[in-house]
């Protein structure tokens, strides 16, 4: 408790999923700041649960005004920014033989786009010495069916860590990379039936080395220690939460 106590954080995606796990996360070590989501009733909703301490900012991260929007708002209220967690993003699926251009620009905009630019609006509003943290996918690694492009997007946002530390070094900003794997989240229900949702999770942790998928909460632990000084001696990293996924999985 406490390692990040008085912090200012911004959470992109912050209203579900792997995003609220880390802005809960964050709230347990006494961090104040920013959730930012698209969908009005879970922003709400996440903003009632983590209480007086967060606000909740409606915004589209692949609109640069709303970028900008959100960093100067989250300045004007809590001071200047500490941590940055870039995770707004989605799945997308198709093979290189049914994407659209329109497909392409909406998967690379959401990504990997919004990644550059969220990181680039919020350097103005940041504490030097700050942490940035990014969200990968272990899509980046492994050759999953249909999810080519977003793998290219996702191994891109993870270069990105590297090349983004050493552009801020100066500032000792750390940016780092978070890489999950399968994870227990509402982006479930954008792939399948209600009816065969638990069945997918079933067979998810059957294949998963460690016996089961990821919780957000095992991401924001992560995040916790990428946003803390207990990480002070890493730059460009990317951290693999994925139950032994990517190494260990035949």
């Amino acid at each position: 408790m406490n390692k990040l106590k008085n912090k200012v954080a911004v959470i992109t995606g912050g209203n579900s999923g792997i995003g609220f796990g880390i802005a809960e996360a964050f709230k347990n070590e006494n961090v104040v700041g920013t959730i930012v989501g698209r969908n009005k009733e879970t922003l709400a909703s996440a903003a009632a649960q983590l209480g007086d301490d967060f606000i909740a900012i409606n915004a589209d991260v692949t609109d640069l005004a709303d970028l900008e929007r959100v960093f100067k708002e989250t300045a004007e209220k809590f001071g200047k920014i500490d941590v940055v967690v870039a995770n707004a993003g989605a799945g997308t699926t198709g093979t290189v033989a049914d994407t659209t251009e329109a497909d392409f620009d909406n998967t690379v905009d959401l990504n990997l786009k919004s990644v550059y630019f969220t990181v680039q609006k919020a350097l103005p509003y940041m504490n030097d010495g700050g942490s940035v943290i990014l969200i990968g996918s272990n899509a980046a690694h492994r050759a999953y069916p249909s999810f080519g492009l977003y793998g290219a997007a996702k191994a891109a946002v993870i270069y990105l860590a590297k090349a983004f530390s050493n552009d801020l070094i100066d500032r000792k900003i750390r940016v780092n990379v978070i890489t999950p794997g399968t994870t227990d989240t509402p982006a479930f229900d954008k792939f399948v039936p209600a009816e065969q949702i638990e069945a997918l999770k079933t067979h998810f942790a059957s294949v998963m080395p460690i016996g089961r998928i990821g919780h957000p909460s095992d991401i924001g632990k992560t995040a916790v220690f990428l946003a803390s000084d207990d990480s002070s001696f890493m730059l460009g990293a990317e951290l693999l939460v994925d139950g032994g996924m990517t190494y260990l999985s035949k």
